[in-house]
């Protein structure tokens, strides 16, 4: 296999979200994703720095293939605008990332301004 190890799976958490997130990253506008470092522990394949990930569209079709170049452990609160650009969503403004992740947090069951995440970043090595 040419990436032994590698998990697949969707960004985000709807189909909507899916397509359109799986298109930022094929077109190299987003660059880093994140989530809450409690879920993040709770994954029993948790990526790793230099791991390889297929991702999905909202149809569980590989679109990619990504590398995961850096990981940080950072509280929401402290998240940097170059960051929220890096995740490429929306105006690429931190104003439009927190109120976007705060909205996705509570639907998955905890927001805090305080909450640890785990902030990743990565590049495309293979459009599919």
């Amino acid at each position: 296999m040419k990436y032994p190890g590698a998990n697949a799976w969707q960004v985000g958490d709807s189909q909507v979200l899916a397509n359109e997130l799986a298109t930022l990253i094929i077109k190299g506008i987003k660059t880093a994703s994140c989530g809450s470092f409690a879920s993040y522990q709770q994954e029993e394949s948790a990526p790793q720095i230099g791991s390889y990930n297929i991702i999905l569209d909202g149809q569980d079709v590989p679109v990619c293939v990504i590398r995961l170049v850096s990981m940080r452990l950072v509280r929401f609160c402290d998240v940097t605008a170059e960051f929220a650009r890096k995740e490429g969503e929306g105006d690429l403004s931190l104003e439009y990332w927190r109120k976007e992740h705060q909205r996705f947090f509570t639907r998955e069951g905890y927001f805090s301004d305080d909450m640890e995440l785990i902030t990743e970043e990565f590049e495309v090595v293979e459009v599919l």
